[in-house]
């Protein structure tokens, strides 16, 4: 039987794209970025590795049908010719996302509504991202009048399931994974000095020993996907893909990945967090304001995601960002620093070179990535301003 081909989507926060994009093309996979996303056609093996290996992405969608619609005998009818048995399976509710701009069609509701009576069932009461549960979600999207049908194939992939326990304002995983990607962490010493309940480091462990985020568990078991569920899914091709991806983890971290805290609620948390996926032993939690951090020898990378004082509260966090200046220009001359900025005026008080790279958003606020090489001769001109 041919293997077949699917219109496949992975999506992006804003921002992300061009990371994911990157992702695929490391995985032999040639996406192309579009708003919101990545989009490529390939078969179910295709799937099964992107699902497994990717970092960044925040759910991977197959694209079922595309067409216009405006009004609702039109949406009906074309509803009505789509196999929602290949998605949909025995007595599984669904769940429909609807968003509709600049269309005939504007009430989401009534959207929802004609499309539950074409599919033949009501909608799920459990969580609709809790991927274990007999729910199929679809996103329907509606733009201009044309009409995009996509099912949910894997639920939320920033769900490692290693994170029960978490620090104020926790990192979601997706995006402390495109930190590490966009500040091209690779084998170097990593410190994060603020490190809340370990994601980033937990992160950089997993890519350290190139454990997929699938494999994200102790065990090294693959999470549900709703695309196991599907009647056609090519179950060989996840079981293959799973068993490559476990052959090429490797036994250790070969640098050294260190972490600090001032809060002992946040390093037990991160400890915990560590045990679950697999990679206590390749992460030193240590309790330390910023100004004492323990640093590794060698030149590596500083990655954090300081406070911004939206959600953590403002306090005296012009002087926590001049500590962390300080730490950098007397202590790692030579490293490069990563921290994700949500006011530019608290990152000039590091004083350091720093740059924009990357911006995206973390819960709902704007933020960006910002890089800095801390000069070798620190403490003179490391005085600049961030730009």
């Amino acid at each position: 039987m041919a293997a077949t081909t699917r219109e496949l989507f992975a999506v992006a926060a804003p921002g992300l794209e061009p990371l994911v994009a990157a992702e695929l093309r490391a995985l032999g996979i040639d996406g192309s970025v579009e708003h919101g996303g990545v989009a490529w056609q390939g078969d179910d093996a295709s799937l099964s590795r992107a699902v497994l290996h990717l970092r960044v992405a925040g759910r991977v969608l197959v694209r079922v049908v595309r067409f216009r619609a405006r009004g609702f005998p039109e949406l009906e009818r074309h509803a009505s010719r789509i196999e929602w048995s290949r998605y949909v399976t025995g007595g599984d509710g669904v769940v429909l996302r609807v968003t509709s701009r600049k269309s005939r069609l504007y009430h989401e509701g009534a959207i929802a509504e004609r499309l539950l009576r074409v599919i033949g069932t009501g909608a799920a009461v459990p969580d609709e991202d809790d991927a274990s549960s007999d729910v199929q979600p679809f996103v329907i999207r509606f733009l201009r009048d044309e009409c995009l049908i996509s099912a949910d194939a894997t639920g939320p992939l920033h769900r490692r399931g290693y994170r029960q326990q978490l620090a104020k304002a926790p990192l979601r995983e997706t995006l402390a994974a495109a930190m590490l990607h966009a500040a091209g962490y690779a084998d170097a010493p990593l410190l994060d000095p603020m490190c809340g309940s370990g994601t980033i480091l937990i992160e950089a462990a997993l890519r350290a020993r190139r454990i997929p985020p699938g494999l994200a568990g102790a065990e090294r078991q693959p999470r549900p996907h709703r695309m196991l569920r599907w009647p056609d899914f090519d179950s060989a091709a996840w079981n293959t893909a799973v068993a490559s991806a476990r052959a090429s983890i490797l036994p250790v971290a070969t640098a050294p990945i260190l972490g600090s805290d001032r809060d002992a609620g946040a390093i037990e948390a991160a400890r915990a967090n560590a045990g679950r996926a697999g990679v206590q032993d390749d992460i030193r939690f240590e309790r330390h304001p910023v100004s004492d951090a323990a640093v590794p020898d060698g030149i590596g990378m500083l990655v954090t995601n300081p406070p911004y004082g939206v959600r953590v509260g403002s306090g005296p966090l012009r002087d926590l960002y001049a500590a962390l200046g300080n730490l950098a220009r007397r202590r790692l001359a030579g490293w490069q620093v990563a921290l994700l900025c949500a006011d530019r005026r608290l990152c000039a008080q590091t004083r350091l070179p720093l740059e924009t790279v990357l911006a995206t958003r973390n819960g709902g606020l704007a933020v960006e990535l910002m890089l800095a090489r801390v000069p070798l001769d620190g403490m003179q001109n490391g005085e600049a301003s961030a730009s």
